[in-house]
């Protein structure tokens, strides 16, 4: 998160947890006179609902108009996560090891900005990565933005990949006589 984002966290937190809710991270993304204030919440235990999001944004809203964090116009949005949910944290990393994460890193580290890697695990603040060319340790402050890479067929959402013989080349079924 930038430091804006930060510091727009930091304010809203004490909010979005009196609510019963977790505050996963923010995006603030300035664009000429106005902005967009994107927050992403959680529901420990549960799924996250449009009645926690239309709640979430006014408590958020109430606090924002009297501290006046953002002085252009800005559009407030509250999020679910989703099924490809933005990983913050290092700690939110450690939730999600063995899974993949689609990276972008603010300093390029083995010659590469953008790649996705299978979470190994989280050393402090250093993320632990396996990627194709090999393990990585990504301190957590190059981490400009990562996602989740959801798994379609283990949700059902896809289908099977079908067998391929040697070679890659798809097998056809015998006919039976």
């Amino acid at each position: 998160m930038t430091g804006k984002a930060t510091e727009i966290g930091e304010l809203l937190a004490p909010t979005v947890e009196a609510l019963g809710l977790e505050l996963l991270g923010i995006e603030f993304a300035p664009t000429g006179h106005s902005a967009l204030l994107r927050l992403y919440i959680d529901a420990p235990g549960r799924l996250v609902g449009i009645e926690d999001c239309e709640a979430v944004s006014r408590e958020v809203a109430a606090v924002l108009d009297v501290e006046d964090p953002i002085t252009s116009q800005y559009t407030l949005e509250v999020s679910s996560p989703g099924i490809d949910r933005p990983l913050f944290t290092a700690e939110q990393f450690g939730r999600f090891v063995g899974e993949q994460a689609k990276l972008t890193l603010r300093m390029a580290q083995d010659g590469r900005r953008r790649f996705i890697a299978r979470i190994t695990g989280v050393e402090g603040d250093v993320v632990l990565l396996a990627h194709e060319a090999g393990d990585m340790r990504v301190p957590h402050d190059n981490i400009e933005k990562a996602r989740l890479v959801p798994d379609l067929v283990a949700l059902g959402l896809a289908a099977q990949p079908k067998p391929t013989g040697p070679g890659g080349t798809r097998r056809k079924a015998k006919k039976e006589s």
